[in-house]
């Protein structure tokens, strides 16, 4: 996906099976894991049931256009899509373009995506993931790969299918599905995320260098715009996926963090949501929590025995393709957010 997974101070979970990885710089800044009374939740799940062949498609025809790293014609062909598929599933949408620098220089051509499901409603939860890939395979095991640019089938496309699953089932739920008018869900598709510096580079790499489309939305939000929170979904697509609980986000979020996996209990994928403490993350999310003030969590997996990476075997590499993409992630992850928007009061 982008950025560099960072391991929070004094915590010792899973950290002997992790190298070569950064502490975050606000690390000093001690996190507790959301402690919880154990009870056997009862199985009780709410909503629409998600379809993960549906989120599989979606996947892969993002992928159809190849790498859309940015001002690439897979890129801006693929940000069409998205916006179309949005407003066929009945959602208000709006795009926010603007030429970000990236760490080199570059300027990057971003647009931002919002997609709004019953956008008068007054209480609104935020779900966003990028949609833009890698332009470097970084991490690649094979050195000559690492100036290519990725597929990204897990690191970008899966968060944006699930979002675009989620929008279809709700939009077209039945009555007794219908989610309360009370309630809007926004949808926003963050561009220039994985510009960040790559590890080849002769350069430092400044955290600033991800997630710059975030960066640009949390402090130029829509007028007026307020979320009660928000999820981040990154990478949630990969075969072998669990998330652990995210450090930034036990920062920021605690509520959230607790409200989520025990959403995912209540459905039947807790093994996929284990109550165990993974990294701090560079990711969209900080910005968000910092600058737009919407505590916001992070759903991104964490891969304590893989050597390649914290993040997974595939991460930042070609191998980030759909052969390695499992419905059944995907499903434990769409699930979950059904479970948490229905039951939201």
């Amino acid at each position: 996906m982008k950025k560099t997974m960072k391991i929070t101070v004094g915590v010792a979970v899973a950290m002997l099976a992790v190298v070569g990885l950064h502490y975050y710089k606000d690390a000093h800044k001690k996190v507790e894991l959301v402690e919880e009374i154990d009870e056997v939740e009862k199985a009780d799940p709410v909503g629409p049931a998600f379809n993960a062949d549906s989120a599989y498609a979606f996947t892969k025809a993002q992928c159809d256009f190849g790498p859309r790293n940015m001002n690439s014609r897979g890129h801006d062909l693929c940000g069409e899509w998205i916006v179309n598929k949005f407003r066929e599933y009945g959602c208000k949408v709006t795009t926010q373009r603007v030429n970000l620098t990236g760490y080199d220089g570059t300027t990057l051509r971003s647009c931002n995506i919002m997609a709004s499901i019953n956008p008068e409603a007054t209480t609104r939860i935020l779900l966003c993931a990028h949609w833009d890939s890698r332009p470097w395979a970084d991490n690649d095991p094979d050195q000559s790969n690492w100036k290519k640019p990725i597929i990204a089938a897990n690191d970008a496309a899966s968060g944006i299918a699930v979002m675009l699953e989620l929008a279809r089932i709700i939009n077209n739920g039945k009555a007794e599905k219908a989610l309360r008018p009370q309630l809007g869900v926004d949808f926003v598709c963050f561009d220039a995320e994985d510009w960040g510096t790559p590890q080849w580079a002769d350069v430092p790499d400044d955290a600033d260098s991800w997630a710059l489309g975030a960066q640009y939305w949390s402090k130029n939000l829509p007028q007026g715009y307020e979320a009660r929170y928000g999820i981040l979904l990154d990478m949630v697509g990969g075969v072998g996926a669990q998330f652990f609980q995210e450090g930034i986000s036990l920062q920021y979020a605690p509520e959230i963090v607790k409200k989520v996996w025990r959403s995912a209990r209540e459905v039947g994928f807790g093994s996929y949501f284990p109550k165990r403490m993974g990294g701090m993350v560079t990711d969209d999310h900080v910005p968000v929590n910092r600058y737009a003030k919407i505590p916001t969590i992070d759903i991104i997996p964490f891969y304590p025995d893989c050597k390649q990476s914290g993040f997974g075997p595939t991460w930042h590499t070609l191998a980030d393709n759909m052969e390695n993409i499992d419905r059944n992630t995907l499903r434990a992850v769409g699930q979950t957010l059904v479970q948490v928007i229905y039951k939201e009061q």
